[in-house]
This record gives structure tokens, C-alpha cells and sequence, in this order.
């Protein structure tokens, strides 16, 4: 339940930080320390690869966990492409239907796809083309890819694979080691998977069992939200534009908290967050279920903490299609404008839709069709 929470709310922060010019932006995690979504994305996802995952490796064994990896490498692959062509379709549709509006090709820096298309067809099947509203997925598909070379690893010897995690995470950030995000220059992916493999696995080796659990320790605690505080200043944009020294030490030091190559800042900086989080929700996230004895405000509380957990479940799927969603809704804010009234309605009508989504996925997934045969054929 604490999987699926966390990465219900990872899944409404991604969204708001995805629709442009979006006020709420200004009050997501990201704003106030270094780690932001992607973190919690990416660490979620490397603890619910080792449940999915991890069980088909023990049981079936390493030739058939890889198979199972590298079908969802392929469904990820397909996503991405799906995505790409889907959000391309969209901003040309957008462009004709408003001639005179905003340039939404030219927002996501589509035009040299257009105007290059054999070249970059060519590119994006083969991933050395990522535009950047386009590079999760591809990080994801290559750190999932590594998987079975981990557990392998891990089969050997722990402490050798963990080494071999740090020096691959050490090689991106000293090294800049990347992949090629365009064949015409030099740009590389956004987020390179070598670096933020280290996250992922992090969050596989804690549900998988290789590293143990923190223990719950008050001086831990202080310690973790010590970090979170003294971050803040260094982080929120309010705060280092008006203070010169902050500022400056941002310039020089951007390379400890650089989100390309996942700088161990961001590391830090997410772990104290993530232990924070495990200590307030108690034991299984006991804390997060509503009182027995609340009331309307339990009620209340039972139908959104459904509907979080619903996104958590359904996380790709939700992902994908909020990425899309997120473009529709900043054009519809350039049409209805941006004020306090419509920045409300537009961002949790953007919630309503992925929530709807999700419990829509969910029922699909369950094969009500199967259901339906068994009920009739039961008299």
C-alpha cells in the first residue's frame, strides 16, 4: 500500500510539472530541495520491479526473469514511440486549430522531426533521437534493461555489485559517459540512466532484501529532516535569486545536484525524504488509512486515499497518458486564460481524468468479460 501511495502522488506531481506555465509548479517538491518526482518515480519503480520482477528470478530462474524483463523493456519501448507520435500528432493539430495562438510544434522543439523525418525516424526508433519532453521512458527501458546483469551480479557477490552500480553511476557524473540524444549535435539524453540507475536500484536492493531497512530512530529522523531544511535555501529559486552567496554557490557547485547525470545531492537529498516519509506513515503505512472512528472526514479520506493508491497501481499507464494530457491542458489554459479560478479547475480536472483513467485501466485489466461468462455460467 505504501508502493502504491507514494507513487500515486509521484503521479500528480509528474502531471502538474508537465503543464506549461502551470502555477502549481511553484509548490511541488522540486521547488524546495534537490530531488523532485522523477526520484520518487524511479525509486518506486525499482522497488515494484523487485516485486514483479524479482519473484520470476527466484522461482523460474535467471533465463526466464530475463525474458519476463525484457517484455516489459519491449512494452516500455512501445510506450515511448506510442507517446512521441501521439503528442507530435497533437501540437500539429493544435498549431492548425489555433494558426494564431502559440507555436506548439515549436514549444516541444519538434520542427527538426519535420523537417528532417527520414533521418529522425530512423533516429527515434533506435533511440539516438530523444527530444526532451520525451526522455523518461527511454532512461527507464535502459535501467530496466540492466536488470538481469545486476542480479546476476548479486548472485556472485553483493558488495561486487554494488560496486560495479557506483562506479557505473561515478562514470556519468565524472566521465559525463551518456547516449546521444540527436544525430545533428552533441546533446546527450536529459536523464541519463547510468547516473539515475542508482536510485532504482536502490529501491529494487531495499525491497529485494539485499540491504536491510534504516530502523526507526528519532536521531535518524533529526538528521533526515535537518538535510530537507538546510536544502531549501540552496533549492528554492525565492530564496537564491535574492541571496548572492546561495546563488553563487549554485554556479559553482551545480555538478552535486545536476538531474542529467543524477548528482549525489539529489541522492541525499531524496533519501532523507524517502525515510522521513517511511517513519511518518507507521508500520505497512498504517497511518495513512482513515480512523475507523473519523466520520465524514474518514469517508472523505477513504475515497481519495482509493483513488491515489488507483494511480499508483496503474503507474505507466497513467504516466504515458499524463504526458499527453499535460500539453492539452496548457492549451487549454491559453485558451481560458491563467487566473486563480482557472488554474483550480483545469488542474484537478487534469486529476479527475488520470483518476479516471486509472480505475478505467484497472477494470480492463481485471477481465470483467471473464467474469461475466463465469456469472452466467454458474445456474
Amino acid at each position: 500500500m505504501r508502493l502504491d501511495f507514494f507513487r500515486g502522488i509521484a503521479m500528480f506531481i509528474i502531471l502538474i510539472a508537465h503543464i506549461p506555465s502551470n502555477w502549481l509548479t511553484l509548490w511541488i517538491p522540486a521547488r524546495f530541495g534537490f530531488s523532485d518526482a522523477t526520484e520518487m518515480f524511479v525509486f518506486c519503480s525499482g522497488m515494484a520491479s523487485a516485486i514483479a520482477f524479482g519473484k520470476v528470478f527466484r522461482e523460474q530462474g535467471h533465463m526466464m526473469g530475463s525474458v519476463r524483463v525484457a517484455f516489459r523493456v519491449w512494452q516500455v519501448y512501445w510506450a515511448h514511440i506510442g507517446l512521441f507520435f501521439a503528442v507530435a500528432a497533437a501540437m500539429v493539430v493544435l498549431n492548425n486549430l489555433v494558426p494564431d495562438g502559440r507555436d506548439y510544434v515549436g514549444q516541444l522543439n519538434l520542427y527538426p522531426f519535420f523537417n528532417r523525418p527520414q533521418e529522425n525516424l530512423v533516429g527515434l526508433l533506435t533511440l539516438t533521437y530523444v527530444p526532451n519532453y520525451f526522455d523518461v521512458l527511454p532512461m527507464y527501458l535502459v535501467i530496466l534493461a540492466m536488470m538481469p546483469f545486476v542480479i546476476a551480479l548479486v548472485g556472485f557477490n553483493r558488495w561486487v555489485a554494488a560496486a560495479v552500480l557506483i562506479a557505473i553511476w561515478l562514470s556519468a557524473s565524472v566521465f559525463d559517459l551518456n547516449f546521444p540524444a540527436e544525430p545533428w549535435s552533441e546533446r546527450q539524453w536529459f536523464f541519463n540512466p547510468l547516473g539515475w540507475q542508482l536510485v532504482f536500484f536502490t529501491g529494487f536492493a531495499l525491497m529485494a532484501g539485499w540491504i536491510p531497512a534504516p530502523p526507526v530512530d528519532w536521531r535518524l529522523f533529526a538528521v533526515a529532516v535537518l538535510i530537507v531544511l538546510v536544502s531549501v535555501p540552496f533549492a528554492y529559486f525565492r530564496v537564491y535569486n535574492e541571496v548572492e552567496w546561495f546563488l553563487e554557490w549554485r554556479r559553482e557547485w551545480r555538478f552535486l545536484f545536476t538531474k542529467t547525470d543524477f548528482g549525489i545531492l539529489r541522492y541525499v537529498h531524496f533519501l532523507s525524504l524517502a525515510y522521513i516519509a517511511w517513519c511518518l506513515v507507521g508500520p505497512k503505512g498504517a497511518r495513512i488509512l482513515p480512523s475507523e472512528t473519523g466520520g465524514l472526514f474518514a469517508r472523505i479520506w477513504q475515497v481519495i486515499l482509493n483513488a491515489i493508491l488507483k494511480v499508483g497501481q496503474q503507474s505507466l499507464v497513467v504516466f504515458v497518458s499524463s504526458m499527453f494530457l499535460a500539453r492539452l491542458l496548457g492549451a487549454l489554459f491559453d485558451q481560458v486564460g491563467r487566473s486563480h479560478f482557472s488554474m483550480a479547475w483545469v488542474n484537478i480536472l487534469g486529476a479527475l481524468i488520470i483518476i479516471a483513467l486509472a480505475y478505467g485501466v484497472g477494470w480492463i485489466k481485471s477481465q470483467p468479460w471473464k467474469q461475466r461468462k463465469s456469472a452466467h455460467a454458474a445456474p
